[in-house]
């Protein structure tokens, strides 16, 4: 699993029409004002195991500024919001030829599955959490605010 979380001072997803471009009626553009943004991508043999401990370091992360413009606040302490987009390319591989390989991009149903009960467990963290739309082409509009973006990947993490 890996997640790309940036601090913003406000974010919003729209969901475009695949043969227009334009925004897709079907779905109510989710807009956050001071939070994180967070990218996820999910590959073969991820776990809601996984998610769950991410889920929890994400919501005591301490990378707010406080009074006096150091890092030591959490998202919960200034009231922040999430924004979770489910994004597959984040296992694109590029190691031979010009076009990402995503062989090891989790198959999209159970990727599905896993990205909202991640969502839940962030949630259950107690963080208001909006979400994209699973598979969808989107637009991610934010504002990075630092700039500050951390990068989580469970494999690194070492968690089985």
């Amino acid at each position: 699993m890996r997640v790309i979380l940036q601090r913003v001072s406000h974010a919003t997803v729209t969901v475009l029409d695949e043969a227009s471009g334009q925004p897709d009626a079907s779905f109510t553009p989710q807009s956050i004002g001071a939070g994180y943004v967070l990218l996820i991508g999910l590959a073969e043999g991820d776990t809601a195991g996984q998610g769950e401990w991410i889920a929890r370091k994400i919501a005591k992360l301490r990378i707010f500024d406080d009074a006096g413009g150091r890092m030591n606040l959490s998202i919960d302490d200034v009231h922040g919001e999430v924004l979770s987009v489910s994004q597959f390319t984040l296992y694109g591989n590029v190691r031979k030829g010009n076009r990402p390989s995503f062989v090891r991009a989790m198959e999209p149903a159970r990727a599905e599955e896993l990205w909202h009960a991640f969502d839940e467990a962030l949630r259950a963290q107690g963080l208001t959490v909006r979400e994209g739309r699973f598979g969808a082409h989107m637009s991610v509009d934010l504002v990075n605010d630092g700039p500050v973006t951390i990068v989580f990947d469970s494999d690194e993490l070492g968690l089985a």
